[in-house]
Order: structure tokens, then C-alpha cells, then sequence
């Protein structure tokens, strides 16, 4: 068995990291979310709370690939979160990650970070359209997508339950991203590219009026270019996402 570790300049104690992470499979920890693909817990760590992701093993196909040719979810989600700190993006602190390698391949990941509570995700301005404050939310969240773009960030995942929003203020929200591991960096994003980073967070024609009406104010083209352009992305996203899910109805029926 080969262990590949890696902690955060900034960890103290990383015995007890390294501690949680060895134990992440007993009763230690409080279990956090539904772990439908990968398990979460939470663990107290000198009087933070600290969130530690098990990654669901990988395939067999893949177990080699995280070997020899691609850097795993645990090390991508650390990697990332570096950058991310170092472009001035929200993101919980990295704190650690470890793979566990056999002769085969990949079997085990994870990836520690500060665990970050707050008010709300992405997810409620989409199901809950009369959550207060909540167009001045979108439009502070559509700046805060259009300064990843300028930093030639494309979050992959950017998605709605992808993004905590704390309340900092009266008015005023501040934006973490999670679930790191699909990320691309780029000198640059053009517009097809811009457009179609944000086709998954909402399938509302009114929230993307009101993003294309906030994120025309930053960029070269009008606002009604850009309604055009997320809109049609959005609906080509979400015609692909039902016919996904559909494939995927048939083939657990096929199974059953």
C-alpha cells in the first residue's frame, strides 16, 4: 500500500487531521449530508469545525487512471482550493489530502478543509423565489460569476448547490464554491464560454433576465445578447439533463 499525504501550511495539528481521516469509518464524526456519492463528516479540531470528504472508490478503469495518468478528486478539490484562496475566490481553507494506492490503482481519497456554514445555497434562489433579498442576491452572485470569468476560472460544477452564500451585512453576501475537483484555468474566457458556465444554475427565465441585466453592466455585449445566449445554453443544458436522466430511468429498469 502506497499513501500519498499532503497538509496545509497553515495546519497545526496534523496528527489529529491524519487521526479523523485513519477513523473516518467508525463512529467518529458527525455524518454530514446524504453521502449518495461520496461521504462527509464533521469533526472538531482544536475548536473548529473541520469537513473531511471520502471519495466513493473508483472503478476499476478509473482506479488506474488516478494512478498513472490523472491527479484524483481529493487532489484536484486541494489543488484547486489553493488557487482559488490565491485569486481572491471563495472557498473553504484546504487543509489536507490522502490517497491510498495498491498495486492496482487508486482505492481511497480524501480531502479535509474547513467546514463553512452558511445561510444558503444557490439551490434556495432557484426553489424559493421570494426568499428575501433575493434578486440583489443574484445580482451580487452574477458579479461574483462574472470576476471568475475575468480570472479565466470555468468551474465545471457550477451548479446550484455549488456555491454557499454567508450574509456579511444588511445587504451584502459573500460566495464560496465547493465540490472543487472539475475546474479549468484559462488565460482567458470568450463569451460562448462565459455563457455556457452559467446554463446550469437555474432553468428560470426570470433569474436569467435579471443575471443577463447585471452581468451586461461588466461586459462588452448588451443585455439582450446575453439573455439570448445564456437562455438558448440553458436550454440545451437542460434537453441534455432530461435525456440523461431518461437513459438512466431505462437502464435501471433494464436492471431490475
Amino acid at each position: 500500500m502506497i499513501i500519498k499525504l499532503m497538509f496545509s501550511k497553515t495546519v497545526k495539528n496534523s496528527k489529529e487531521v491524519l487521526h479523523f481521516i485513519k477513523e473516518f469509518n467508525s463512529d467518529l464524526g458527525v455524518v454530514f449530508g446524504n453521502g449518495d456519492r461520496n461521504s462527509i463528516k464533521l469533526f472538531d479540531l482544536d475548536g473548529k469545525t473541520i469537513n473531511i470528504k471520502s471519495f466513493k472508490v473508483p472503478h476499476l478503469i478509473n482506479k488506474v487512471v488516478y494512478k498513472n495518468f490523472r491527479k484524483s478528486k481529493a487532489r484536484r478539490s486541494y489543488e484547486y482550493a489553493t488557487v482559488l484562496l490565491e485569486k481572491g475566490i471563495g472557498t473553504p481553507e484546504p487543509i489536507a489530502f490522502l490517497e491510498k494506492f495498491n498495486w492496482l490503482g487508486l482505492q481511497d481519497s480524501y480531502y479535509a478543509s474547513e467546514h463553512l456554514a452558511a445561510e444558503l445555497t444557490f439551490r434556495e434562489l432557484v426553489e424559493i423565489p421570494d426568499y428575501p433579498d433575493h434578486e440583489n442576491i443574484l445580482r451580487q452572485f452574477t458579479r461574483f460569476s462574472y470576476d471568475l470569468h475575468e480570472k479565466g476560472i470555468e468551474f465545471m460544477d457550477h451548479s446550484p448547490g455549488n456555491t454557499l452564500i454567508k450574509k456579511i451585512s444588511e445587504n451584502q453576501y459573500q460566495f464560496f464554491l465547493v465540490d472543487l475537483n472539475r475546474m479549468n484555468f484559462h488565460e482567458s474566457m470568450d463569451f460562448d464560454m462565459r455563457m455556457k458556465n452559467l446554463s446550469r444554475l437555474t432553468p428560470k427565465k426570470e433569474m436569467i433576465a435579471i443575471m443577463s441585466d447585471e452581468y451586461a453592466k461588466l461586459y462588452s455585449e448588451s443585455s439582450a445578447e446575453i439573455f439570448e445566449k445564456m437562455w438558448g445554453a440553458t436550454n440545451d443544458f437542460q434537453t441534455a439533463f432530461a435525456k440523461k436522466h431518461k437513459m438512466k430511468k431505462k437502464l435501471k429498469f433494464w436492471k431490475a
